[in-house]
């Protein structure tokens, strides 16, 4: 079993950075997604930050940079440098999340004007 998210995220995607470690366990996405699923929002941000440290790099696919930055709103809705942060993503990975960042954007500077 991998001792975290970033770890099972790094044996499936692989990792930039540093070589893909030797694990010798089947690697299928359906597993990653279920734990994934079901993480709190500190694991899936520590993979982000340690898998694409640069926001538009690393080997982490688009959809599951989304369904991360997603899953960590559902859980953190009221912290507007969150949203400001997948907005961001949103935005260097093309044009058809352009809505959903700018609404993001749109409740980030709602919260801070309270």
């Amino acid at each position: 079993m991998h001792s975290s998210l970033t770890e099972h995220a790094r044996c499936l995607f692989g990792d930039e950075y540093r070589p893909k470690p030797e694990c010798g366990r089947e690697h299928r996405e359906h597993y990653f997604v279920e734990e994934l699923t079901f993480a709190d929002a500190d694991a899936i941000l520590a993979m982000l930050r340690e898998l694409c440290p640069q926001y538009a790099d690393g080997n982490l696919p688009v959809w599951v940079r989304n369904l991360s930055y997603r899953l960590v709103l559902l859980q953190r809705p009221d912290e507007p440098e969150l949203m400001r942060e997948a907005a961001m993503v949103l935005r260097i990975f093309g044009p058809d999340w352009d809505e959903t960042a700018a609404d993001l954007t749109k409740r980030a500077d709602a919260l801070e004007a309270g």
